[in-house]
């Protein structure tokens, strides 16, 4: 375990603490798919500040005002009983802005090589690096929608953050932590334009979406079944330039006489995917499956814009036999990916 040390937990909220005007968002069944998948996650490493830029106040200040932008992340979920029908209904609340958690921390022994240990494996002291671990989307409706979490190290500072999925995803929280850093640095950001929320639903579709109570009731797994699973360790995998280079190179000599362009990504992804087949102990005829998140923005019909705020994600899968993947190479794996995930175009 790390000599982790919390200085400070608070809770930092929008500017603008009155946000009456701002309506609450409803959540698609896509959305609600997430409902008991927990928080991504995130986090980079920065050069030690100097003492004299006072940062923790600075970060807070300049987080305040990116939240009065991306107000989303201030708010809370809110679950309504639906009594005539023996179901519930969540939404999104913004108009209170009750903020995002904001944990400061020092871990003065932990250096840069403590965390790049030399045989790839993730410490499992990292675990104290994010201000929440193991929280689940359906707990925003008592937690904040966004954790943050700085911590001086010996030589670095770790930022950390975790987000609730349901109200955004890879591309949203990207955006919001690219404002928040030039509000940081320049005191402001204004180039940004007013946030563009999702608001969309199929046609045919009413909301506020009703589920049933009992698909909302989990209880956790029985203590037998949890011992039962095998304790697995995270891994951190490099690839060099000159290697994906030559991982995209093969796939696309190996798929030459089609028509089809594979991209590096394809390629690096296609490479796992026959590695996980080929040590997963399955039988050559079981099938395994690539799934891949893919942002379809741009996909739908009409186009939402590029940077409209939400989440916006749809799950993509790619099956084929482990003896399949053995024996038709990178670009044949790879080719699979291009083809799926199929990408529903929805008008």
């Amino acid at each position: 375990m790390a000599d982790l040390k919390v200085i400070s937990s608070s809770i930092v909220q929008p500017t603008n603490i009155d946000q009456s005007g701002r309506a609450k968002i409803h959540l698609t069944p896509s959305d609600l798919s997430l409902l008991y998948l927990d928080y991504p996650q995130r986090g980079l490493l920065f050069p030690n500040p100097d003492p004299k830029t006072h940062f923790i106040s600075r970060l807070k200040t300049s987080l305040s005002t990116a939240l009065e932008i991306y107000f989303p992340l201030a708010g809370r979920l809110v679950k309504v009983n639906n009594h005539e029908d023996n179901t519930v209904s969540f939404y999104i609340e913004c108009k209170d802005g009750l903020g995002a958690k904001f944990v400061h921390a020092r871990a003065e022994s932990v250096s840069v090589s403590d965390l790049l240990q030399p045989n790839g494996s993730v410490p499992e002291f990292f675990r104290c690096f994010f201000p929440v671990n193991d929280v689940k989307s359906i707990n925003g409706l008592s937690d904040p929608l966004l954790a943050i979490q700085v911590t001086e190290m010996k030589d670095r500072v770790f930022i950390s953050f975790v987000y609730n999925h349901m109200v955004a995803d890879g591309v949203s929280i990207w955006n919001f932590f690219h404002t928040w850093s030039k509000i940081c640095s320049n005191g402001s950001c204004s180039d940004h334009k007013p946030l563009v929320l999702k608001g969309w639903f199929l046609d045919g579709i009413d909301y506020p979406i009703h589920i049933p109570v009992s698909e909302t009731e989990r209880s956790p797994p029985p203590i037998r079944e949890i011992s039962s699973v095998p304790f697995t360790k995270e891994r951190v995998f490099h690839f060099t330039k000159k290697h994906i280079s030559a991982l995209k190179a093969k796939a696309n000599y190996e798929i030459s006489s089609s028509d089809q362009n594979i991209s590096t990504f394809q390629a690096v992804l296609g490479h796992l995917w026959r590695s996980i087949a080929k040590h997963s102990r399955l039988d050559r005829e079981e099938e395994i499956q690539c799934r891949v998140t893919a942002d379809f923005r741009q996909r739908l019909n009409p186009r939402l814009e590029e940077g409209c705020f939400g989440n916006v994600v749809h799950l993509g899968i790619a099956t084929a036999t482990v003896g399949d993947l053995l024996d038709r190479g990178v670009g044949w794996a790879a080719l699979q990916i291009s083809k799926n995930p199929k990408i529903w175009l929805w008008k």
